[in-house]
């Protein structure tokens, strides 16, 4: 069976790595449904408890995101998308970023003023099966108890999100694999609680905020400027994309062109890239050869969805040539 994105048909290697990522991210959404109903059940007045279970809330947003995605963006292009849907896993990135931003944001304020005030939080206590015990510990072995998976489901994750070449994906595997730091803090704020430094707990939610605060923000920039057409880089945004070069090494390498420069547009899975080439010579080559260069181009890696080889007699000055690899 054929998988497609867009009009570009995957790879069987790319079949298999979005079956296993949707495959996670159904997990994903099944572990965390039963995080939240743990953590709520617990939860008392501990604002670091109150804001990982906020933090376990919003991380629902990017695997749902990135399954509706994956659903939009299968769709072939139509007269009025002639690009195709591939945007739908940048909007889908922007969605959670904004998200993330603003309630860190909220939580840092929350946190903050309770702190400044002096609020002292208090834990009390519960019966279980007869017995009366400090509702801490109960916390405190919840947070425990669901801070490792995350860990392996998020390193899973990063490897199908550089295959996939997919930032919603990225962004959702690194929240995941910092999701220990946050049940992490939440006990210390707890504990703190139960040994009389009532100031951790604010503390150790400030610390969560602040983390939520910087996911939201790092995926909010890579979200805009992908949607403002960003020069094409790999999947964690760390450097550009190597297909661009890839492209200009193969064109280069023809007989009938003198210089070649690519302007590379990320689309969400694939590319859409501009190759300007100037000529040997200023002849005009035949449309065969062309078309043969084209094709070879659109060979050289699957994300390249679509290609168009413009033909001029200097290149523009918003293209400069990579160094060849």
């Amino acid at each position: 069976m054929s998988i497609s994105f867009g009009r570009t048909v995957l790879p069987p290697q790319q079949v298999n790595v979005l079956r296993r990522a949707i495959g996670l991210e159904w997990i994903t959404i099944g572990f965390l449904a039963i995080t939240v109903t743990l953590v709520f059940l617990v939860l008392g007045n501990s604002q670091a408890m109150k804001a990982a279970w906020l933090e376990d809330l919003l991380s629902f947003i990017p695997p749902i995101a990135f399954l509706v995605a994956v659903s939009i963006n299968r769709k072939p292009p139509t007269h009025g998308h002639p690009y195709g849907f591939h945007r739908s896993v940048g909007v889908g990135h922007l969605v959670a970023a904004v998200a993330l931003a603003t309630m860190g944001t909220f939580l840092v304020v929350d946190s903050a003023t309770g702190l400044i005030r002096g609020e002292h939080p208090t834990i009390g206590t519960v019966e279980i099966f007869g017995q009366v015990v400090w509702l801490g510990w109960l916390m405190i072995g919840v947070m425990a108890l669901i801070a490792v998976p995350p860990i392996f489901i998020g390193r899973a994750k990063m490897k199908l999100a550089r295959d996939l070449h997919n930032k919603v994906l990225y962004a959702d595997a690194d929240m995941n694999k910092a999701d220990w730091m946050t049940a992490a803090g939440s006990i210390v704020g707890v504990a703190g609680v139960g040994i009389g430094l009532w100031w951790l707990d604010y503390a150790a939610a400030l610390f969560i905020a602040g983390s939520i605060l910087y996911d939201g923000y790092r995926n909010l920039r890579a979200a805009v400027l992908d949607l403002m057409d960003e020069r094409a880089t790999t999947f964690d945004d760390r450097k550009p994309h190597p297909v661009g070069r890839e492209v200009e090494d193969y064109l280069r390498s023809l007989p009938w062109v003198e210089q070649v420069g690519c302007r590379t547009r990320d689309e969400g899975h694939v590319f859409h890239i501009e190759a300007f080439v100037v000529p040997r010579h200023g002849r005009v080559p035949s449309l065969k050869k062309i078309v043969a260069a084209k094709e070879a181009c659109t060979a050289i890696d699957w994300k390249v969805q679509d290609i168009v080889l413009v033909l001029v007699d200097e290149l523009p000055d918003v293209v400069t040539p990579q160094p060849a690899g």
